[in-house]
């Protein structure tokens, strides 16, 4: 029954001659119904929790109060028209109150077009405040909003920067169960540049510990067309985190996209934790703080 509605939709949708391959496109629609529907089912199953960065999808857990944590990271971005890779990167969060994080993020960017010489140097400069106001319960998730303003510092005409400032104003949440974690949601994103566009963003993501050492995941994050020459996307990423000692651990992810615009996208990190009073533990959990995540995403 649900065959014939799909292709019934798919007919009306494509009706164009170019747009004839109903059940290619069909298939595709399938793909990415199942792998949401699977994501869904694991969920409700099962799902402390490490969270945000290696992935695109953020969480709402902020930095403990009086605590730091630091990210020296790279991130890629493949298309058919350009390659861009964020790196060094430098990312730093701090616990400032309880509840509230406050986020920066100092990227070196590398862009390669197809039809346009290469570039490197300072790219836009990342700022967020992330607060939490639901905290998580046996029967509620976590809740909480991570604001931040990209500055404009790159330089824009040789694609290193967007040439002036924008927002982006997500709403995150997150639940665990166990070993599980799991935790998405989306936003909007307020791009005022010339040839760029205000987009919506989402995602959610599944995770689980395997021991005290590792932690495996994977997510599914859709992004609205962002400027003139992008379409939208949905893109599925794998990767986890290692943990080396208890204040330092290695991040690395990897994926490509479901359907939309072509992005095979990585990221590689690293991460150190700690606390800033006299006698505060330096063990503190790895979570979150959006640096791939938004601030990196694909264009």
């Amino acid at each position: 029954m649900y065959e014939k509605i799909l292709e019934a939709y798919f007919r009306f949708s494509f009706h164009r001659p170019k747009c004839l391959n109903v059940k290619r496109k069909m298939r595709r629609f399938k793909r990415f119904l199942f792998i949401i529907l699977f994501i869904w089912r694991v969920v409700s199953l099962a799902a402390t929790a490490l969270a945000g960065p290696p992935f695109l999808t953020d969480d709402p857990e902020p930095v403990d109060f009086k605590h730091w944590e630091a990210y020296l990271f790279s991130t890629v971005d493949d298309t058919s028209k350009q390659t861009d890779v964020t790196g060094p990167a430098f990312e730093f969060n701090v616990g400032a109150l309880p509840n509230l994080q406050m986020h920066l993020v100092i990227p070196m960017a590398y862009a390669s077009p197809t039809d346009a010489p290469r570039a490197y140097g300072l790219g836009d400069i990342e700022f967020g405040v992330k607060y939490r106001f639901i905290q998580e319960t046996d029967h509620l998730p976590m809740v909480g909003v991570f604001p931040m303003i990209e500055i404009p510092t790159g330089d824009a005409d040789r694609g290193l920067g967007n040439g002036r400032a924008w927002w982006r104003l997500p709403l995150w949440l997150q639940k665990s169960w166990g070993p599980w974690t799991t935790y998405g949601g989306g936003g909007y994103a307020i791009n005022p540049a010339p040839n760029q566009r205000n987009y919506s963003f989402g995602g959610w993501q599944l995770q689980r510990d395997f021991g005290e050492k590792l932690t495996l995941g994977g997510e599914i994050f859709a992004q609205g067309r962002s400027s003139d020459d992008v379409r939208s996307f949905a893109v599925f990423n794998l990767g986890g985190y290692l943990k080396i000692t208890p204040n330092f651990q290695l991040l690395l992810t990897g994926g490509h996209t479901l359907i939309g615009g072509s992005h095979t996208i990585g990221y590689l990190g690293l991460y150190w934790t700690g606390g800033f009073e006299k006698g505060t533990s330096n063990h503190t959990e790895l979570r979150s703080a959006s640096s791939v995540s938004q601030k990196e995403q694909p264009h």
